[in-house]
């Protein structure tokens, strides 16, 4: 089986991430589209994050209408941190035969240096990278530091939709409208748990 995974912290999910995993569906014919929520990322310690339980439910909303598209707790079940190359031996030990392609957006990619163990990412999985708007992409600032990277790379013609989930909790916070941003059951959520109140 092709499997995406789309990790984050999904606080809130909403369509950006959602245009990106379903073109890197469609383009690259994966058979499936893991979302992966994280229950403390590392490079966001100290910053609070919304309950793990409200994140998956969240998730699990925005993305039931899609058949190709699952939630994979395997970053919440485990304890924190949780760096994207230990999910990914995590997964491929448990599913052995699959091919993997991890889904980003191009401004994570010129982060990847500064990851936890990339190259074991990239023993496993391919990258599916997504452009982002105002994101300059220069593989040979990569190269010096990720040997090779520029062949492990699946480019993903996505719309640029420029969203950004603090903004978005900002404007929750402050009663403006999340309508067309986030799923109509996320928005639903977000104001029946008053989650991004205070």
């Amino acid at each position: 089986m092709r499997v995406g995974i789309l990790g984050g912290t999904f606080d809130p999910p909403h369509v950006g991430h959602l245009v990106i995993a379903d073109q890197s569906c469609t383009q690259l014919r994966l058979d499936r589209v893991w979302f992966t929520p994280v229950s403390q990322p590392p490079h966001k310690t100290g910053r609070s994050i919304s309950a793990a339980a409200h994140r998956v439910e969240m998730t699990r909303l925005a993305i039931r209408d899609h058949p190709g598209f699952e939630v994979c707790l395997a970053d919440i079940e485990r304890p924190a941190p949780q760096y994207s190359y230990a999910l990914m031996e995590i997964l491929a030990a448990r599913h052995p035969g699959d091919e993997w392609h991890f889904i980003l957006g191009a401004d994570s990619l010129m982060d990847m240096p500064k990851w936890r163990e990339p190259q074991r990412l990239l023993a496993i999985a391919r990258l599916a990278v997504a452009r982002r708007p105002g994101t300059r992409i220069n593989l040979d600032k990569l190269e010096p530091a990720l040997p090779g990277i520029g062949s492990c790379i699946d480019w993903v013609d996505a719309p640029l939709i420029d969203l950004s989930s603090t903004d978005l909790r900002r404007r929750a916070r402050e009663g403006l409208s999340l309508r067309y941003v986030v799923p109509r059951d996320v928005a639903a959520y977000i104001a029946q748990h008053h989650i991004y109140v205070t």
